[in-house]
């Protein structure tokens, strides 16, 4: 392990240092100068090539409150109406969802509906498409089940229909933090291979056959395969309900200058109920989970997370390679300093 603990915070480098996770990164921002920044372990599985801070990695749903601000600041440009029908921005769009809907994982669209092969996830138009043509599984606004899958897509489709450019150069383009989707040679070259922490993590985190979960993180095949998600065209593709690559920084700070009000919020309630996905109540805001103790953000599959602490004025990021839980965000929680 290596890196700045400030004063103060050297019981979070502790947490941090329990239980080696061969290759990940933690930081914190107070104010937006950095607490701490730690990295351990390395890029690679056979453990030859050192993590740096400027690693990136597959953070999975932690990327999901990046495709949201992209349609956000659409908004917040007064080009995008939040409560206007999907189907303004995009008339082939059927279901009679409103983009505050899709927004807050409210829009019945959870599961692509129709079964395609991995190689979809290189494909944008035929994805859309399913999407633009689907059946809502629930009803608009009726109750959350997070869209795990569809989210990037139906929030991106938008964003390129009303910008023209396509949601991975808008995030580069407008929020200019290391991370992205659809990574250049020059990126791809900076990527850790992911791990599972045991053979049965696919398993682990399938779902019970046939719930939502399942149906939401099954098609196409791929999101929990070692060989799909450390492959090129993985990194290649946009898939930004699950495939933002990332540093812990470069997640650190989008968190910090929401924080500072450098960035429209996304912290605003917009559901509170049942998620069906999710399996207990949630509160939604737009694109983030908003949770009892006043902090925001989101997790992803796998354990990295990034969100925000307003009444210490922390933004918090932890990203690994190794797929397992969230044991380590839970330690580095519990030794913050109060």
């Amino acid at each position: 392990m290596n890196g700045l603990i400030a004063p103060g915070f050297e019981a979070v480098g502790d947490a941090f240092a329990i239980d080696p996770r061969g290759g990940s990164a933690l930081t914190i921002l107070r104010g937006g100068e950095p607490v701490v920044e730690l990295v351990e372990g390395w890029r690679d599985a056979a453990r030859t090539d050192p993590w740096q801070p400027d690693t990136l990695v597959n953070v999975y749903s932690t990327g999901k409150p990046v495709i949201a601000m992209a349609v956000v600041l659409l908004a917040d440009r007064g080009l995008v109406d939040l409560d206007a029908p999907m189907s303004r921005y995009w008339p082939s769009f059927r279901t009679p969802a409103s983009v505050r809907q899709v927004l807050s994982h409210t829009a019945g669209l959870p599961s692509f509906p129709v079964p395609r092969p991995t190689s979809a996830y290189s494909d944008w138009d035929l994805l859309c498409g399913d999407l633009a043509t689907a059946t809502p599984e629930y009803e608009p606004g009726s109750v959350a089940a997070e869209h795990a899958l569809t989210y990037g897509h139906l929030l991106g489709e938008l964003v390129r229909r009303v910008d023209g450019r396509s949601p991975a150069r808008f995030i580069a383009d407008e929020l200019p933090y290391d991370f992205g989707f659809a990574l250049s040679d020059e990126d791809i070259a900076r990527c850790a291979e992911l791990e599972f922490d045991a053979p049965d993590w696919p398993e682990r985190n399938a779902g019970v056959p046939g719930s939502p979960k399942s149906r939401a993180i099954s098609n196409p095949p791929g999101a929990r395969d070692l060989a799909v998600i450390n492959s090129t065209a993985w990194r290649r593709a946009s898939v930004p309900a699950v495939n933002l690559h990332a540093t812990a920084t470069g997640i650190a700070r989008f968190y910090a200058d929401l924080l500072a009000g450098k960035l429209p919020s996304l912290a605003i309630p917009q559901y509170t109920g049942p998620d069906l996905f999710i399996g207990e109540e949630t509160t939604w805001g737009l694109g983030v989970q908003l949770e009892p103790d006043g902090t925001w953000g989101h997790g992803g599959l796998g354990g990295s997370a990034g969100y925000a602490d307003p009444s210490r004025n922390l933004a918090i990021a932890y990203v690994s390679r190794r797929l397992t839980d969230f044991a380590v965000l839970d330690r580095v929680d519990a030794a913050l300093p109060r």
